[in-house]
């Protein structure tokens, strides 16, 4: 079964674009959303984290993420500490994953899918790209709360649209001005064959 990554910066319409592909019984990984649930729920993960960050990271809810956020945002190093922390629980619980799927192929989304490495392991990657005044305007209407700063520097943090592109299998363009489903079908309908 083929290993296919979907990737994009912020705001660049992953997520939409995945749902078309579960509309086709693809399964999907989405890496970010297990990645939270994993912190939450792994109890050997809780362990590290707390005792690399402190007691603090936890509260009688779970996670603490202000507290989480306010450490690692500004700060490569510790961000860096926690990718090393929750990646290995993530590719270990993927690996889980793929053992129970029975597809053509399998979408592993992850937002930070070169960033990682995890695009070495995969067999395509699928880039989805927006410009960045649609991803900016795009977050802002999804996330009022985040400041037009906070976009930027999560964006700076992302590797730019040219490296994605240039490692690309596939790339589908999510820019409000070229249709996007026969983008979609048709990277659908060559990893069928390719399988």
């Amino acid at each position: 079964m083929k290993q296919i990554g979907i990737t994009g910066g912020i705001g660049a319409g992953k997520s939409l674009i995945v749902k078309v592909f579960r509309t086709w019984g693809i399964p999907i990984y989405e890496a970010d959303l297990r990645a939270r649930w994993l912190m939450e729920h792994d109890m050997a993960l809780r362990e590290r984290i707390i005792a690399h960050f402190g007691a603090e990271s936890y509260t009688e809810q779970g996670l603490n993420r202000p507290y989480i956020a306010q450490k690692v945002f500004h700060d490569k190093g510790q961000a860096s500490t926690l990718d090393a922390l929750v990646h290995p629980a993530v590719a270990q619980d993927y690996q889980n994953w793929t053992l129970q799927q029975n597809a053509p192929y399998l979408l592993n989304e992850a937002a930070l899918l070169f960033e990682a490495g995890r695009y070495k392991t995969l067999d395509k990657v699928i880039v989805v790209f927006a410009p960045v005044p649609v991803r900016m305007v795009r977050v802002q209407k999804r996330d009022p709360q985040r400041t037009t700063t906070e976009i930027q520097g999560i964006i700076q943090k992302q590797w730019s649209d040219e490296q994605k592109v240039a490692l690309a299998d596939f790339v589908i363009h999510n820019d409000d001005q070229q249709p996007l489903l026969p983008q979609i079908y048709a990277v659908h309908e060559a990893l069928l064959k390719a399988s």
